[in-house]
């Protein structure tokens, strides 16, 4: 019982207190800006959970490029009146949605079905969907929910789409798969035992975890790409603390107090969007720029688990197995 309890309350201490530290940060920071970034005409952009928050900012900030953007999401009527709004904006905006909905495998490889179908090019991909302090619960597969929609649906997502990726690349102008991330991965856990937290639930252990499985995938999948010379670049980024539905899950209190907090100090979700821009664009301008781990608007120091060269590979090799891809 006090096993039990000790672990319920140890990673949400550490995630709270991780928040306030990352709230003073941004306070003694200057405001992100977005970046000023070159013309996308012709590219063609996948973004997930587009309709709202980060996505959206990401989104339309990426139409008003030029670029093609399809929205990957669960709501079409939320993803139809973004697109409204961005078109309404911007009258040449090229923004479409698709559904999406990263807790069905089945739905997963929908998408990449009908996305390869129209033999377009994939320049971006743009990871950004996710799910934060949900109760207990299962996807359509029997994964856990965070540990299968923020990383497994996505490592998914990316694998069915590589080639198409591989293929819009080349040298001097990299495709680019960014992972929408978080500071929590700084204090995340990988139980490759346990991957579905079938021992112990705690909803915040889960949700740091998902995070560093996210960075562990990117910087894999970077080296992956280097090393077998393929015109693809992939990182993380961390947003910051952004205004966005995604704390929608906190209990009553705390979702009040956030409420009010957020309005003062977090991020907007235009703020947020800027490293993610940055770290999505940046290979245009330096094909050496890209990978890594991104925040606060430029690329930083990751931390020690993702160091550990046998923890990515063993994450994505049960990864594979898990979704009967080897």
């Amino acid at each position: 019982m006090w096993a039990a309890l000790r672990f319920r309350l140890v990673p949400a201490i550490k995630l709270y207190l991780l928040g306030f530290k990352v709230l003073l940060e941004q306070l003694l920071n200057k405001r992100l800006k977005l970046p000023v970034m070159p013309r996308q005409d012709g590219k063609v952009a996948i973004v997930t959970g587009g309709s709202r928050g980060i996505g959206y900012e990401v989104v339309r900030h990426l139409a008003r490029l030029g670029a093609h953007v399809i929205i990957g999401g669960r709501d079409e009527q939320r993803g139809l009146a973004a697109i409204k709004r961005i078109c309404e904006e911007d009258k040449e905006a090229r923004v479409e949605f698709e559904k999406l909905d990263l807790a069905s495998l089945q739905s997963i490889q929908q998408f990449a079905v009908s996305f390869k179908k129209r033999n377009l090019p994939l320049n971006i991909l743009v990871n950004n969907a996710g799910v934060m302090l949900a109760p207990e619960g299962r996807t359509e597969d029997g994964f856990e929910q965070h540990f299968g929609v923020n990383y497994l649906g996505h490592f998914l997502l990316t694998w069915l789409l590589l080639d198409a990726l591989k293929d819009s690349g080349k040298s001097g102008d990299v495709s680019c798969v960014v992972n929408v991330s978080s500071s929590a991965h700084s204090i995340g856990e990988i139980r490759l035992n346990d991957l579905n937290s079938c021992q112990h639930y705690s909803a915040h252990a889960a949700y740091c975890g998902s995070k560093l499985a996210q960075v562990l995938f990117s910087s894999h999948l970077h080296q992956e790409m280097q090393r077998e010379g393929f015109p693809v670049v992939s990182c993380a980024v961390d947003p910051g603390m952004v205004d966005t539905a995604l704390y929608k899950h906190l209990c009553t209190p705390l979702h009040l107090a956030q409420s009010l907090i957020a309005r003062i100090l977090f991020r907007t979700p235009t703020e947020g969007a800027a490293t993610v821009l940055s770290a999505t664009l940046s290979p245009a301008l330096d094909e050496d720029s890209g990978g890594g781990y991104w925040a606060n608007g430029r690329r930083e120091m990751t931390t020690p688990p993702t160091f550990d060269p046998q923890l990515p590979l063993s994450l994505w090799e049960i990864s594979l197995r898990l979704l009967g891809l080897q």
